[in-house]
């Protein structure tokens, strides 16, 4: 019997694990918020926070702390994100900036392996292979990505940046509950899933167990030192991008997977694109494009609540009509994510009718402001009209620049499946394609053919960075979440509660939240939801009503007066860091 399974089981009791790396939702929501005049970095860890704020007191832009805090997040939050996984990056140049006025989304997202086609995982019929050991993993692009926008749009170099990140690594750093309540529910779940460890196999889950799981008995405030990827973090610093996807990382990546191949990493590329445009209550949101599918999703609900937010004007934030409203938008953009989204290199997505005025309109007839309907009532599954996915952090520099990025490596601890050599989790990010026709993947999502496996394909994610700019040009709001599908409600809600109700950062990410995906039909409500009766007028709406632990892990900055209100979701212990 493998050591782990003989040891306690080690559970935080005043915590509740979520996958995607989301974290635990405390029972005290004490939220860390402040307002700075000059620059902020809002991250869910406060070693991140400083290592981006250092970057701008440096004389560094929104990139360069965007790409330092990440590097810093793949060392404190290994089981949310890292090298091993992928993000969306948005970016947006202000005018008052040392260069031309731009907004950019940068894509990393991880990439099917060219040896898994639609089918790979119905041939293979091996349960749980889409989620965890070799098979899981999709091509990584946190590297590729971060080097792209530093490139590109930073100014510092390589080795400044990175530095922080590696004196955490190989310095160390003590573990908070938030970690320990992650590793307490990976801990019972392999308990409960033995067979997951010959997926993964033995020698490397030894690794990951006595590494990041601390032989099975975590406790806050053990350090967690990594000196391999300290040495990993200085190749990349040194040479770059080449250095994890052309030399021996990468290499040690392949080796690892036997559906990946050197080729696949050489030709991984980061893609730069427009991101989505949207209008709401007179601003500019900017979001993701596909194969996020958070920004259509976020753009379809906001689109629909201010086409019917006459029905609820005088109602207040978490009144019954209130909630219904922003449930009933939700449902018809899960909905439609269920039907039409996926990567549109592959498909043909109708991502631009979705979200055209025509549609919108349509739907916002359909939605009834006393009474919620059946499931096949939301969204479309015929013609459209024509008409022409985890860990989040957000920053401000002194210019304005703006960045919002969300990382994954999907389930807590990605697959399991470590790089011992090089001290990283791999992603588990191939269980977000639709792997088995006719099954819902780990968040109960229900997947279209549009999102079937093909080699150098990108799985649809939730990952919804969003950044809005006022009626001024100026950015004033940089927001985003983790928590798999409830990245969107959490996001939803959270710009929701700043735009529509003046809410400061800490309200608004403090707040409880509520979710629906669509199907499963149930609308859920956080434990720390305390409001009997607003939960039975759900019910008397027609909603089935029911509990989660958390919706999300929300990273908010907004601009106040002359300076910018941030804070970081309580439910996952973050900090942010500013002057």
């Amino acid at each position: 019997m493998p050591k782990f399974l003989r040891s306690a089981t080690v559970v935080c009791a005043a915590f509740v694990l979520v996958a995607a790396g989301c974290g635990a939702v405390a029972t005290n929501l004490s939220v860390a918020d402040g307002t700075y005049p000059r620059a902020v970095v809002a991250a869910d860890h406060a070693i991140a926070s400083q290592a981006g704020l250092d970057m701008l007191m440096r004389g560094g832009n929104a990139v360069d702390a965007a790409v330092a805090t990440s590097f810093c997040l793949a060392v404190v939050r290994p089981y949310s994100c890292g090298l091993g996984g992928g993000g969306f990056m948005l970016v947006h140049i202000a005018s008052d900036a040392p260069m031309p006025t731009q907004s950019v989304a940068i894509t990393y997202r991880e990439t099917a392996p060219a040896a898994v086609g639609p089918d790979y995982y119905v041939q293979l019929d091996t349960p749980g292979a889409s989620r965890y050991g070799p098979h899981a993993v999709g091509v990584p692009g946190t590297v590729a990505g971060l080097m792209t926008a530093l490139e590109n749009y930073g100014t510092l170099d390589r080795a400044t940046v990175l530095k922080p990140a590696i004196e955490a690594a190989e310095q160390g750093f003590a573990i908070d509950a938030d970690y320990v309540a992650s590793a307490g529910e990976v801990l019972d779940d392999i308990r409960a899933h033995p067979e997951w460890i010959d997926l993964v196999g033995a020698d490397r889950f030894e690794w990951f167990y006595h590494r990041f799981l601390f032989d099975g008995e975590p406790k806050v405030g053990q350090t967690l030192r990594q000196p391999e990827l300290a040495r990993t973090l200085r190749l990349i610093a040194r040479d770059g991008a080449p250095a994890f996807y052309a030399g021996e990382i990468g290499q040690a990546v392949a080796a690892a997977c036997p559906q990946m191949s050197a080729e696949d990493l050489a030709q991984y590329q980061p893609r730069l694109s427009q991101p989505l445009r949207g209008t709401f209550r007179g601003r500019t949101v900017l979001a993701m494009p596909l194969p996020s599918s958070g920004g259509i999703a976020t753009l379809e609900t906001l689109g629909l609540v201010e086409r019917r937010w006459m029905d609820v004007e005088q109602a207040a934030p978490q009144s019954p009509a209130y909630i219904h409203l922003v449930v009933e938008a939700m449902k018809h953009a899960f909905a439609d994510r269920a039907e039409w989204l996926g990567d549109e290199r592959f498909a043909n997505v109708p991502a631009t009718s979705l979200l055209s005025e025509t549609y919108l309109d349509i739907l916002a007839r359909r939605i009834d402001p006393l009474r919620t309907q059946p499931p096949e009532s939301y969204g479309s599954r015929e013609g459209l009209p024509i008409d022409a996915g985890t860990s989040h952090f957000g920053v401000v520099d002194e210019w304005g620049n703006a960045v919002a990025c969300t990382e994954t490596i999907n389930l807590s601890f990605g697959s399991l499946l470590p790089v011992p050599e090089y001290g990283f989790m791999l992603n588990n990010e191939m269980d977000d394609f639709l792997t088995v026709p006719g099954e819902r993947n780990a968040f109960g999502l229900q997947q279209s053919q549009r999102n079937l496996p093909e080699g150098g394909k990108w799985p649809l994610s939730s990952m919804s960075p969003t950044i809005v700019l006022g009626e001024d040009g100026l950015v004033e709001v940089v927001v985003g979440g983790s928590g798999g599908p409830r990245i969107i409600s959490a996001t939803l809600q959270t710009l929701l509660d700043v735009v529509l109700h003046d809410s400061s950062a800490g309200e608004a990410v403090a707040a409880p939240r509520f979710h629906h995906q669509w199907m499963p039909d149930v609308l859920q409500f956080e434990d720390s939801w305390t409001d009997a009766a607003t939960m039975e007028a759900m019910r008397e709406f027609g909603h089935d009503v029911g509990r989660r632990g958390d919706v999300g892990v929300v990273q908010l900055i907004r601009r106040r007066g002359d300076g910018w209100d941030a804070a970081s979701d309580p439910r996952k212990g973050g900090a942010p860091a500013g002057w």
